[in-house]
């Protein structure tokens, strides 16, 4: 009776760990200072202002943004993937003046390949201090609206499909010759790399017609 509980047991382990899916890599988020008063909080599509410390697991620091290079802190905008995807999902919610230490798994930093002085599968940890938040010239929630298939790309089509859909939402026909002119002239404006595609980075200023 005993090794039959015990291979039930053992199948519907089995089956729960083929079918189920692994859990996904988490930044661990350690709040080391928040200022009293926070008139706004870091989202998606603002552009940060920061200063950073990165150290190995071990300890040792191989970056600091307060010493080393120009020791400026450095603007970029969260949440399209301008920089590793655990200081995206870290820095949500922040207040100007906060500091927070994050603890990134390889998945979220530099993974299997790595970067530079950074070996494979590093897990890593930053301390990073938020000077100035200011309001992005583009929304993440817009970008991922167009970006139909989730490849953190648009193309022409994704691009034509979203003026069709505002047209519409305006009470205006769609007019799908008047809406290729417009995407030629976006891509000709946005398409930096001349690859067909406006990528998450290229999708930095806002025309009239997005």
């Amino acid at each position: 009776m005993l090794l039959a509980v015990l291979s039930w047991l053992c199948t519907s382990l089995l089956v729960s760990v083929r079918g189920g899916k692994l859990p996904e890599a988490e930044v661990n988020i350690e709040v080391l200072h928040r200022p009293f008063l926070c008139h706004r909080k870091s989202k998606y599509g603002d552009i940060l202002l920061v200063h950073h410390e990165g150290y190995f697991q071990n300890g040792t620091m191989f970056h600091s943004s307060y010493t080393e290079g120009d020791k400026q802190a450095v603007w970029f905008t969260l949440g399209i993937r301008e920089v590793i995807i655990g200081w995206d999902k870290g820095l949500k919610d922040m207040c100007s003046g906060e500091k927070r230490r994050l603890t990134v798994p390889p998945s979220l930093a530099y993974g299997k390949e790595g970067r530079g002085k950074i070996p494979p599968e590093s897990t890593l940890t930053f301390v990073i201090e938020v000077m100035e938040i200011r309001n992005g010239p583009r929304s993440h929630e817009s970008f991922q609206e167009m970006d139909l298939n989730d490849d953190w790309k648009l193309s022409k089509e994704e691009v034509k499909e979203y003026l069709r859909k505002e047209f519409q939402r305006h009470g205006y026909p769609p007019n799908d010759t008047h809406h290729e002119s417009m995407v030629e002239d976006i891509f000709v404006k946005e398409d930096e790399n001349n690859d067909g595609f406006i990528s998450s980075r290229e999708f930095t200023y806002k025309h009239d017609e997005l």
